[in-house]
C-alpha cells in the first residue's frame, strides 16, 4: 500500500507541476498577447496625437500668415491714409497762405433775384462772365480762412472715414 501511495503521490506531484507549468505557460502567452495589444494602443494613440498636433501647427502657422498679411496690409493702408492727410494738410495750408497774402479771394454769389416774380432767370449775363448773376461779394480774409479751416477739417474726416470703410471692408473679406 505504500507503494501505492507513493505513485499516487507521484504522479499527482507530476500532474500538479504539469498543470503549474502549463499555467504559467497560459500566462506568458496571455501577458505577451496583452502587451503586444497595448503596444499596439500606444503607438495608434501617439500616431494620432502627432497627426493632431501637426494639424493643429499647421493650423496656427496658416493664422500666423493671415495675421502677418493683415498687419502689412494696415502698414500700407495707414501709411495711404497719413500720405492723403498730409497732402489735404499741404493743401489747406498754402490756400490759407494765398487768402492771408490776397493772391487769392473768396467770393460768392449775391442773389439778385428781383422781388418781382420773374422765376430767378436773369434777362442777361454781364460782360465777360459764364455765371449767371453779375452781383458777387468777396469775403474778409479771416472768414474766408475759417471756412477753408472747416474744408480742411471736412476733408480730414473724409479721408478718416475711407479709411475705416477700406479697414473694415479688408477685415470682412478675410474672416
Amino acid at each position: 500500500m505504500k507503494l501505492d501511495a507513493v505513485k499516487w503521490g507521484g504522479a499527482l506531484l507530476m500532474m500538479l507541476s504539469l498543470m503549474a507549468g502549463s499555467a504559467w505557460a497560459a500566462w506568458e502567452w496571455q501577458a505577451n498577447a496583452y502587451s503586444q495589444q497595448i503596444a499596439e494602443q500606444k503607438t495608434a494613440h501617439q500616431t494620432a496625437l502627432t497627426n493632431l498636433a501637426n494639424a493643429n501647427s499647421a493650423l496656427i502657422l496658416a493664422e500666423q500668415n493671415k495675421r502677418f498679411a493683415l498687419e502689412q496690409w494696415l502698414a500700407a493702408s495707414e501709411q495711404s491714409h497719413y500720405r492723403a492727410l498730409n497732402d489735404a494738410k499741404t493743401n489747406q495750408d498754402r490756400l490759407r497762405d494765398r487768402i492771408a497774402t490776397a493772391d487769392l479771394r473768396l467770393s460768392v454769389l449775391l442773389d439778385a433775384t428781383p422781388a418781382t416774380g420773374s422765376d430767378g432767370m436773369q434777362a442777361t449775363t454781364g460782360p465777360g462772365r459764364l455765371v449767371h448773376g453779375a452781383a458777387r461779394a468777396q469775403l474778409d480774409r479771416a472768414h474766408a480762412q475759417r471756412i477753408i479751416g472747416i474744408i480742411g477739417d471736412g476733408d480730414q474726416g473724409l479721408i478718416a472715414l475711407k479709411a475705416c470703410q477700406a479697414y473694415a471692408k479688408e477685415i470682412s473679406s478675410s474672416q
